[in-house]
């Protein structure tokens, strides 16, 4: 490895550092309110919602793959699962349609 990669890579880590080591100094002493804790609280699902919606209707397999999982993962955050656990629970979903019905 060549001194210029090593360079780059040093660099890459500082600039991924920063951003994730300010919020840490910033909000040391603060406390946040809880208007604001609650709206963080749930921002992993708003995520998850952005990342299953539109794969719903592009799926390689047809709409029911699409709504298969996302019935799954609706019915695991309904019931308050862990997000990880929506997750499985819609990838089993669908792995479970598609072995029975294909």
């Amino acid at each position: 490895m060549n001194e210029s990669m090593i360079l780059l890579i040093a660099g890459m880590a500082v600039v991924t550092y920063i951003p994730r080591m300010v919020p840490f100094l910033v909000f040391r002493v603060a406390v946040l309110p809880d208007f604001l804790q609650s709206v963080l609280k749930n921002v992993p699902y708003a995520i998850l919602g952005a990342l299953i919606v539109p794969a719903i209707f592009m799926t390689d397999g047809g709409f029911m793959f699409g709504a298969v999982g996302a019935a799954a993962a609706l019915a695991a955050g309904y019931f308050g699962w862990n997000v990880i656990f929506v997750v499985l629970a819609s990838i089993l979903a669908v792995m479970g349609y598609g072995y029975f019905f294909s």
